[in-house]
């Protein structure tokens, strides 16, 4: 049922052409899903991996037919369970859309504890056991790269200055646990897609919206909200790349470390390193505070966060938050967070039952 449901969404026809005879290619023949196809992510770096210097590299071994789950017209909660069941080989898209099947993957995108890409780093591959073992027992799949979207901070209608002016509005949350960290702020978290924000902000369905600054950007969120709050209020919304476990058992040993090593060093690092000077290009191109390469900039007002709002707002993680997500992952999975992304951020979980 779920395959014939992929192959009713209006793909391209060639799109389904070459991914139904997939199984009539050869065992380097791969059929790649990315993430949203307008953003800056997919369009810089994902699309030209697979479909030109992954091919490239391997001198034509790995041929790649590519689309997005956008362009297919699936949902974004879909496409690691669809993954798993085989119906493509490889897909990327956040973490935070795969957290109603893994409770436990929200330690992977933990709000506020990075104001950095160094540090957004250090974090991610202190929780990469962790996720790899999420992805292989949940989602039948192997971990490719973890990547960032740029922090997620908050754009508002209107005069929006402190962590405390977010109390009493309605938000929408880009993840699980932002909207469990705006509840507890006193605000209302709204589940709402990316796509249906800037609708939602212009009817004041919502006061505001979380997103990568990037992202906001490009969508032309700046059209419709006036504020900018620099706080990394979701997190810095990791994107996961997985190619289906047993497609990856059929890569002969010399194909997976070809695979593997190519995806690090000519996509995973290639992201990293330009992942600071992206926010700081986005927030220039939103506010005006500074060049933009990317197209027009635009006049939002800067808010950016004082020491008060960031003690307030982990002080509110760590209290009310974190609690609150243990008791859903289980002992088993807070352990394993507490010596690994809490060791790192220098938090300790209380274990539930203990």
């Amino acid at each position: 049922m779920i395959k014939q449901n992929f192959l009713l969404k209006g793909i391209p026809f060639a799109v389904l052409g070459a991914l139904a005879s997939s199984q009539t290619l050869a065992d380097e023949s791969l059929s790649v899903v990315g993430s949203w196809s307008s953003l800056p992510l997919y369009k810089q770096y994902e699309q030209p991996f697979w479909t030109d210097i992954l091919p490239s590299e391997s001198k034509g071994n790995f041929e790649v037919v590519m689309t997005t789950h956008d362009q297919m017209g699936i949902g974004t909660s879909d496409v690691f369970r669809m993954l798993g069941d085989g119906v493509f080989d490889v897909a990327m898209t956040s973490g935070d859309y795969a957290v109603s099947d893994a409770p436990e993957l929200e330690g992977l995108d933990v709000p506020l504890l990075a104001s950095s890409a160094a540090q957004a780093k250090r974090l991610i591959e202190a929780a990469r056991p962790m996720v790899d073992e999420i992805y292989e027992t949940t989602f039948n799949s192997k971990v490719l790269a973890i990547v960032p979207y740029p922090p997620q901070v908050v754009f508002c209608k209107g005069d929006v200055s402190s962590v405390s002016d977010l109390a009493g509005l309605k938000i929408r949350a880009s993840g699980r646990m932002t909207a469990k960290f705006l509840d507890a702020l006193g605000a209302q978290s709204v589940n709402i897609s990316f796509g249906e924000v800037p609708g939602a902000l212009q009817r004041g369905v919502v006061d505001c919206a979380v997103t990568g600054a990037g992202s906001g950007y490009s969508a032309g969120w700046w059209e419709v909200s006036d504020s900018l709050m620099t706080l990394p209020l979701g997190g810095w919304d990791p994107v996961v790349t997985a190619i289906n476990l047993d497609k990856w058992n059929d890569l002969s040993a010399k194909d997976q470390a070809f695979l593997q090593t190519t995806v690090t060093e000519k996509f995973e690092k290639a992201v990293w390193s330009t992942a600071q000077a992206e926010l700081d290009q986005d927030v220039a191109c939103l506010t005006g505070n500074g060049d933009c390469a990317r197209g027009p900039s635009h006049s939002m007002t800067w808010a950016e966060p004082s020491a008060d709002d960031i003690f307030t707002a982990k002080r509110i993680l760590i209290d009310t938050v974190l609690p609150e997500w243990a008791e859903r992952a289980g002992s088993e999975w807070v352990q394993k967070w507490n010596a690994s992304v809490g060791k790192v951020a220098k938090i300790k979980l209380a274990v539930p039952g203990e």
